[in-house]
């Protein structure tokens, strides 16, 4: 192999190692953002969430305090509301029709994420992705006749059990808002 070509082999290689540590400000975006609110069940901010529409679906970033310490299943709801209770963002967003959870042979909805981790200082930094949904319309669409949510659950969600995850109760919600 002539000198050259090594030069030239070594030159895209290492261009190509640099290319994977760029920022994920890198990431390709249709322009279509979303801010979600986060409060407890006593109306107590707890941080915002940002959700970006990526060329391979939604990355749901944010920093959250006040949370409960512990591992917590967190899920798109169905519903745009968090009031009058938590009750009223409806089950999770699941436009298939199928079975919840990643473990789950007939799952999940399109509305399951991975568990989060809180902090003992009630802090958690969020940094989700999910193909399953938009932040446009169409089936699998967030911003649908009646918005959706975003919901913490007490537990964390087993990844199985339908229809809930066995998550346990609605302890922090936001609305999905543009």
């Amino acid at each position: 192999m002539s000198r050259t070509a090594i030069l030239l082999a070594a030159t895209v290689l290492f261009g190509a190692g640099c290319s994977r540590n760029k920022p994920d400000t890198a990431i390709p975006t249709n322009g279509t953002s979303a801010r979600v609110a986060m409060k407890d069940a006593t109306g107590r901010p707890l941080g915002d969430l940002s959700l970006v529409q990526t060329a391979n679906g939604v990355l749901l970033t944010g920093l959250l305090s006040n949370v409960p310490p512990g591992t917590h299943g967190i899920h798109f709801h169905t519903v745009g509301r968090c009031t009058p209770t938590f009750d009223a963002a409806g089950g999770h967003f699941n436009p298939t029709s199928r079975q919840h959870g990643y473990r789950n042979a007939n799952g999940a909805h399109a509305g399951d994420l991975p568990n989060i981790n809180v902090a003992a200082d009630g802090t958690v930094r969020i940094e989700l992705h999910t193909s399953m949904v938009n932040l446009g319309g169409g089936a699998n669409g967030l911003f649908d006749g009646d918005g959706s949510a975003v919901m913490i659950h007490a537990l964390a969600d087993d990844y199985t059990t339908d229809p809930s995850g066995s998550s346990g109760a609605r302890i922090a919600c936001g609305e999905v808002a543009r």
